[in-house]
């Protein structure tokens, strides 16, 4: 019990909720969902975060919801192409050139909310989904490329190229 001189702290639904960041309050809603199920009911919340897709198709935290949950089930080949289309969706926003092997140092903003970072963030994940399919070929473009931008620090490139040197 604690002493009448101590706080207590309450514990309330807000504090399991995750930051998507700048999206519809809908949308928020269906992706706070969609985790939540994630737990104990894993076709659910894929059928979440596809519902939160189809009516948001340009909030990037639905692609990473989607290629997470695929990566983490070993659904590769399903991550791999939402994974592809969250890079497209970014690549578009932030006005990049739609093919990623043409993206230079500087055209990207620091700001980790940009979708240019989110762009960046999507090549990593690539990087570890080509690894986990033993492509490690075209998981180290992924990283060549990261390093290239020097995003390998901001992005956490760099664990997933000591996991690829590992595999090696």
């Amino acid at each position: 019990m604690a002493e009448m001189n101590q706080p207590i702290k309450i514990r309330t639904i807000r504090d399991d909720l995750i930051d998507f960041g700048d999206v519809l309050p809908e949308v928020n809603e269906i992706l706070q969902r969609g985790v939540s199920l994630y737990r104990h009911d894993k076709a659910g919340a894929d059928l979440a975060f596809r519902e939160a897709l189809a009516l948001a198709p340009d909030a990037l935290p639905t692609y990473l919801c989607l290629y997470k949950i695929h990566t983490y089930q070993g659904n590769l080949d399903e991550a791999l192409a939402i994974a592809h289309a969250g890079l497209a969706e970014a690549a578009r926003q932030a006005g990049l050139d739609p093919d990623w092997t043409r993206w230079e140092l500087g055209q990207i903003p620091s700001d980790v909310n940009s979708p240019g970072h989110f762009g960046l963030y999507t090549l990593k994940a690539l990087a570890f989904i080509h690894l986990r399919r033993d492509e490690q070929a075209m998981s180290q473009r992924y990283l060549d490329k990261i390093a290239e931008l020097g995003a390998m620090e901001t992005v956490g490139g760099t664990v997933i190229a000591a996991l690829a040197a590992g595999v090696g």
